[in-house]
């Protein structure tokens, strides 16, 4: 038996997941604790994968990636986050971009950004939070106001962004005066182009520096800061002024599904940590894994791995036939962050003391697994979601 396996993956997806596994394993695992305690963004591994093709792994062949899946990209996000998860974090918003621009694009704008997005050239962020709503996308205050001269002229204060600093292109969701009387039909995303780095990285865009955090440490985490940004029309996301809320919630489902990996990955790891310290670790004259107690820990963790991994793949899987999947996005999201906590606590409890210990991958992954409950949204969200969605499916006649 081995954890997450491939089965039933085409020969290409079996490669990919191969080379992925291998980078992780040389170029990934032996760093990991050490740019994480540093808090040091992971610069040679990013340029390994750009020449690995993952920054290309879903932008279609004709416009210079591999043409993959959702599920092949979860697949190697779960991999990467195996072996540190603020990498995945790297390429997690640049992904949900470039699905935004391959399904709500003009063909322009893909022209102009999808190749150099591929080679990571052009690094994406994903920005819809801000200080005061949380999880209340329809209360954003940032404003883009239509001038005279048919530009728009963005202020207003954006949080936790994801590669904030070091990405070229960020999806920013605004409100305008445009579009329906909806509340949600009344928001815009636009292309916003900046140089990487922070202070005022374009006219009127201030990145602050990173956000301090408990875990998630490497990739950085900003503010925007947009005071009169000016930019034109043709770098609102299709072209067409109101649908910013819809595209948005598009993107997220990936975004969750990617989530769902990166705490599947998280576990899994957290996993092979454990059985590997219990059958080294003595007690009473044996390796505690030879103790019930343990064995049974261990039969929980192994079981709560492949059910997250399971619920993730079919999320994936239903993603990649076109069809609207918020519930089972949702689904995954919630079942593997709350699983992927359950595990790192018991392995954390299997490492004992030595758990403790700054010396010790577990005492990063209970850091990072805590940050799993919260991105993409909280399971009390996704709990909504799937609560409102049985009871519309499951009405019963009055």
């Amino acid at each position: 038996m081995r954890l997450c396996s491939t089965e039933g993956l085409t020969e290409d997806q079996t490669e990919i997941l191969k080379a992925v596994r291998a980078f992780v394993e040389k170029e990934i695992i032996p760093v990991a604790n050490d740019l994480e305690h540093a808090d040091e963004y992971p610069a040679e591994i990013v340029e390994g994968l750009k020449e690995l093709g993952v920054f290309g792994l879903m932008i279609p062949e004709e416009y210079g990636g591999l043409g993959e899946s959702l599920l092949t990209y979860a697949l190697c996000v779960e991999e990467i986050a195996r072996g540190w998860m603020s990498v995945s974090g790297v390429i997690n918003t640049h992904f949900i971009v470039a699905y935004m621009l391959m399904q709500h694009g003009t063909e322009e704008q893909k022209q102009k950004y999808l190749p150099r997005m591929a080679t990571g050239e052009v690094r994406g962020a994903f920005s819809m939070s801000e200080p005061g709503l949380g999880s209340d996308v329809s209360a954003i205050s940032t404003k883009a106001t239509k001038l005279d001269d048919g530009s728009y002229s963005i202020t207003g204060q954006k949080m936790w962004l994801t590669n904030g600093g070091t990405s070229t292109l960020i999806a920013v969701l605004t409100k305008t005066d445009e579009g329906a009387d909806s509340v949600y039909r009344n928001m815009t995303t636009f292309l916003v182009e900046k140089e990487p780095g922070f202070g005022e990285t374009a006219p009127g865009l201030t990145i602050p520096g990173k956000i301090d955090k408990m875990g998630y440490k490497g990739v950085d985490t900003t503010e925007a800061v947009f005071n009169d940004h000016r930019i034109g029309a043709g770098q609102i996301l299709g072209g067409e002024p109101g649908k910013g809320f819809y595209q948005m919630m598009d993107g997220v489902e990936v975004g969750r599904v990617n989530v769902a990996a990166r705490a599947c990955g998280i576990a899994w790891r957290a996993f092979e940590l454990a059985i590997a310290y219990a059958q080294q670790r003595e007690t009473f004259g044996k390796p505690i894994a030879q103790h019930q107690a343990i064995q049974f820990r261990l039969a929980e963790m192994a079981t709560k791995v492949e059910a997250a991994h399971s619920m993730m793949v079919r999320a994936g899987r239903l993603k990649d036939t076109g069809k609207r999947m918020d519930v089972e996005a949702g689904m995954a999201k919630m079942l593997a962050s709350e699983y992927c906590n359950e595990v790192v606590e018991a392995s954390f409890r299997i490492h004992g003391g030595y758990g403790y210990s700054k010396e010790y991958e577990i005492e990063r992954l209970y850091r990072e697994s805590a940050f799993m409950l919260i991105g993409e949204g909280t399971s009390d969200i996704q709990k909504m979601i799937i609560g409102r969605a049985l009871l519309k499916d499951y009405a019963q006649p009055r």
